[in-house]
């Protein structure tokens, strides 16, 4: 028996090897299946988790606790019972005290709490030196500047109101070395609703004021856990902890949720998409084999018939059939198996832990014998029913009639699916059942129809063509109209063309998609975060930079209030960023800044002593302060003038930090009543008035304030924190009177720079807030600041669907002094160089992390959806190598009987030419009318379906997505399927011709 099938397969070597190349495909398609699902799907999370905040990635613990002198003692217990409960493993662990505390310097009262931490000064820059006794304490650099406090200065807080005060001694200004790292993913240590925390040693918490602290022990969850890598469900195990610890009377505080559901969507839509891809084509494999076994059967029709001439058994005729599929399906089988590791290793890159990389492994061979058994299956079924055919239909060349009723049940059964593929994708889940299959059922109903009006054209055309004489038509029409299985090939070709061209639309759109959300959420082709002391040092250190404001420009994103905020400089904003026609026009914002009306500048202020002549009148004390700020640092500098007396008088202050070019500006003046005696300064909530008639400074002697500019109303405006401050400037000086009708009132007179209400443009909806009231925004530090909408767009760079753009420079001059979150920085143009990024450090700027926009879409590209786009390319690059093999095999069984047929239609005085093109007519004419038929299928099924390009995991849906098969991608497609089933079509006919002039010799 082997004897035989050996040399059945020598015989018909062309066919085993197509067989071959066909089960390769399959089962390299099949092994890769399950190493790229693993790969992707580790892959993805890794990205996801690399995005997510490091509070995401934190498991932190903590108890309100009584310290009793012991504060180590303390975080050695908690530490010890969190390991013991969580049972999880962990790195670098973080115990750390924080007492909430309120400070009041000046004018100021704010949350200022005291923290100690691990570790602290490894993770800050100081000036100074690191706190080490008892008392000492390292303050923000935003803090100092706010409270104008300084190395050596004292801090005074309470912990509540009637508490004695605690004084601890200032020793360094720190800085947060990498503010986004997991050491600072703990809320306790960021500001909440007021300053930085003051860091300071352990043993400062033996003090009876900070006995009842929080106590927090602080881990990193580990990435393989995080990832689920080997099944491994870790928020089962949170929230098992999470029990365990409510028990103990401990708080187990865990931001992971959101990170491990978006871990969770990618892995199930990696898993979805690679699953309805590889079951899609094994169909296609097992057809093509079958597709292909029915071709080559023709040959072994009169073996079948000899055989049974000669007394064989069925059971001996199919072993020997069995035996020539199963040597190339077993080898195709094997060849498949590394070759699909590899392809997935290609793309999906390696599966990195050993529980997922045996579980790959078990089903990747699965898949590989599914494809082996199948093919067996349909040839085996294609044997045995070629086996019952009577002797004499197997030895006659002329097939019986087309089709039958059992065929037209199968194609009406397809119809039937793939009407209802349609009716779930458009009505109901499209990534669930049958939708996501919907695209290439409906070009399998596509191509059962056209395949049905090929064969009746071919049928009643080409007998019509022969005898009209047009043999170049009547010849390809009568060979399609003969030969068996040409209307399932045909229907093959349709179908991959129809996967191949929906596939590689939505890689396409896909591709498109991440880098509209990159560029969204950029802003530019490279954005810097940055650390600086204030907004004003980063914009100066931005335009010190680059001076032309062509490649870099300043910007600063809030998020944390509504609507959220983008500051950026305007007039850099047309160079520097990558704008999009959902923002509108990007002219607009500098456009309505710079048609604002503002006042000429007021003399900077450098000297170091500043005379104010002034009048008070009143019942009660007062203290007249004036506060500037520095043009190049952004430094507050605080002038007091007083106590008061009543009447006329001329008043001088010291002034420090001014004297260094250009100088400080006016930001407001402050009426206030003098210091308690706990040292605090409250608001001005008494009947009084005040009136400045000028204002002079020494060292340089200079005029700041005359009468012209004081009695100039355009330049002063009240607060908008409380009932604001009567101002009257008639009578050639400013007044300043409290009302005394007012229970509570705004101290402050501000010097415009900037006219009110400030321009800004609007991204979506208009706020809720807005609609009852005046626009304003809450985010600039000093009250609710009016604003006027200059614009409105769909979406803004970097917010989203909804916030405001304003003017950088328009808002720091509004916030001043006062502290306002916000993340700092730098937007860079495409040509920006090395040399931006050194000047931007050399000013001053510390660069915390650096983006761009192909960075962003590489991060994008492993997310779930995009990796089953480029498993879905694969697969249906693949199914069109199977049409093109079968194709191959369908020209390799007929070369022989078609070349003996042309020649014995020459020898009847048919021309070599007309030969030549109806055998080139034949193959083109099925390749070309199934490559339309395809193309047409994948055009019909996108509206037909609905398709639409997947989301991302994170469900970000701010700009439209592209369309999911564009024209660019069915021309290129078409291109792809037609030099590839043409070049395999060609070499078939050229063989067949060469054979054809062997016939005529």
């Amino acid at each position: 028996m082997l004897t035989l099938v050996i040399g059945a397969l020598r015989a018909r070597a062309a066919q085993a090897l197509t067989v071959f190349v066909l089960t390769a495909v399959a089962a390299g398609v099949a092994a890769a299946g399950p190493w790229f699902g693993f790969a992707s799907m580790s892959a993805a999370a890794s990205a996801d988790i690399a995005a997510a905040p490091a509070e995401q990635r934190t498991l932190s613990a903590r108890q309100n606790i009584q310290i009793d002198g012991d504060p180590q003692g303390v975080l050695d217990q908690l530490a010890a019972q969190a390991r013991d409960l969580t049972g999880l493993p962990s790195a670098q662990p973080v115990s750390g005290l924080v007492q909430s505390m309120r400070v009041t310097q000046g004018t100021l009262s704010d949350t200022l709490p005291v923290a100690y931490r691990d570790e602290f000064c490894a993770h800050v820059t100081l000036q100074g030196p690191c706190p080490a006794a008892a008392g000492d304490v390292s303050i923000s650099a935003v803090a100092g500047q706010r409270l104008g406090l300084r190395p050596g200065d004292q801090l005074i807080e309470e912990a509540s109101l009637g508490t004695p005060p605690v004084r601890f001694r200032i020793v360094s200004i720190y800085t947060a070395a990498e503010p986004a790292s997991a050491y600072w993913s703990n809320r306790l240590f960021r500001p909440q609703n007021g300053l930085e925390p003051a860091f300071t040693p352990i043993e400062t918490f033996a003090d009876d004021q900070l006995n009842r602290p929080t106590a927090t022990y602080d881990v990193q969850l580990p990435a393989e856990l995080m990832r689920g890598d080997g099944g491994y469900d870790l928020g089962a195990a949170l929230d098992a902890a999470g029990s365990q610890f409510a028990r103990e009377q401990l708080e187990l505080v865990s931001s992971s949720r959101l990170l491990l559901d978006s871990v969770a969507r990618d892995r199930a839509t990696v898993r979805t998409t690679v699953t309805v891809s590889l079951v899609q084509v094994l169909i296609l494999a097992w057809f093509a084999i079958g597709l292909a076994g029915r071709y080559t059967s023709r040959e072994r029709r009169g073996d079948a018939a000899l055989l049974k001439l000669r007394g064989a058994t069925p059971v001996g005729m199919l072993r020997l059939a069995w035996g020539q599929h199963l040597i190339p399906l077993f080898a195709g089988a094997v060849a498949g198996l590394p070759l699909g590791y590899l392809l997935a290793r290609l793309l999906a890159g390696p599966v990195g832990n050993a529980s997922d990389r045996r579980s790959a492994l078990l089903l990747s061979i699965a898949a590989v014998a599914a494809v082996l058994a199948g093919g067996l299956l349909v040839l085996a079924v294609l044997e045995a029913l070629t086996q019952r055919r009577p002797v004499a239909e197997l030895l006659r060349p002329v097939r019986r009639a087309r089709g039958d009723w059992k065929s037209g049940l199968v194609n009406l059964l397809l119809l039937a699916v793939a009407v209802l593929a349609v009716y779930q994708a458009r009505v109901g889940d499209p990534a669930g059942g049958f939708a996501l299959a919907a695209p290439g059922l409906v070009a399998v109903a596509v191509a059962v129809l056209l395949a049905r009006l090929l064969t009746w054209a071919a049928d009643r055309g080409g007998g019509a063509a022969v005898r009209a004489g047009r043999l170049r038509i009547g010849l390809p029409a009568a060979r399609v109209s003969r030969q068996p299985g040409t209307d399932r090939l045909f229907a093959l070709v349709v179908v991959t063309v129809a996967m191949f061209t929906t596939a590689l639309g939505g890689w396409f759109a896909d591709r498109e998609h991440r880098a509209v959300r990159s560029t969204a959420e950029l802003g530019a082709q490279r954005v810097l975060t940055v650390q600086a002391a204030n907004r004003t040092v980063l914009e100066q250190a931005v335009r010190r930079a680059d001076p032309q404001g062509r490649r870099a420009m300043a910007a600063v994103v809030d998020t944390s209030t509504l609507p959220a905020v983008l500051a950026v400089d305007s007039s850099r904003l047309a160079a520097v960023a990558r704008w999009r026609p959902e923002y509108g026009d990007v002219a607009a914002l500098s456009a309505a800044t710079a048609e604002e009306r503002r006042p000429a500048p007021l003399p900077a202020v450098t000297g170091d002593r500043l005379t104010v002549r002034v009048r008070h009148e009143g019942d009660s004390p007062a203290v007249l302060s004036l506060v500037l700020q520095h043009e190049g640092t952004g430094a507050a500098v605080r002038v007091s003038f007083g106590p008061l007396e009543l009447g006329e008088q001329s008043l001088t202050g010291a002034v420090t930090g001014c004297s260094a070019p250009p100088g400080c500006r006016i930001v407001r003046w402050e009426v206030t009543a003098p210091a308690t005696a706990a040292g605090r300064v409250e608001g001005a909530e008494f009947p009084t008035a005040v009136t400045v008639r000028g204002l002079t400074q020494a060292n340089p002697p200079a005029t700041i304030l005359d009468s012209a500019t004081l009695a100039d109303i355009n330049r002063w405006r009240g607060g908008t924190r409380a009932a604001a401050m009567n101002l009257d400037a008639s009578r050639g000086a400013l007044l300043m009177e409290i009302n005394e009708e007012s229970a509570t009132a705004d101290y402050q007179v501000w010097a415009v720079e900037d006219t009110l209400p400030l321009p800004v443009v609007l991204g979506g909806p208009v706020p809720d807030d807005w609609r009852f009231a005046e626009p304003g925004l809450p985010s600039l530090g000093n009250g609710v600041i009016p604003v006027r909408v200059a614009g409105t767009t769909a979406a803004l760079p970097v917010l989203g669907a909804a916030g405001v753009l304003i003017d950088l420079d328009a808002a720091t001059r509004i916030i001043a002094d006062a502290s306002v979150t916000g993340t700092f920085q730098v937007w860079l143009a495409p040509d920006a160089g090395p040399d931006v990024l050194a000047a931007l450090k050399t000013n001053g700027l510390a660069v915390l992390t650096d983006e761009t926009i192909a960075a962003r879409e590489g991060r994008l590209s492993r997310q779930g959806p995009s990796s089953g786009a480029r498993f879905a390319l694969l697969c249906g690059a693949m199914t069109l190598l199977l049409a093109a093999a079968t194709v191959a095999v369908a020209g390799a069984v007929d070369r022989r009987t078609r070349a003996a047929e042309m020649a014995a239609l020459r020898m009847q005085g048919l021309t070599r030419r007309t030969a030549v093109l109806a055998g080139w007519a034949g193959t083109a004419g099925l390749i070309g009318t199934g490559l339309v038929g395809g193309l047409t299928a994948a055009v019909l099924a996108v509206p037909l379906v609905r398709a639409a390009v997947p989301g991302f995991t994170d469900g970000w849906a701010v700009l439209a997505p592209p369309p999911p098969l564009s024209a660019a991608a069915v021309a290129l497609a078409g291109l792809l399927a037609a030099a590839l089933l043409g070049l395999v079509g060609g070499l078939s006919e050229l063989r067949m011709l060469r054979l054809l002039r062997r016939e005529a010799r």
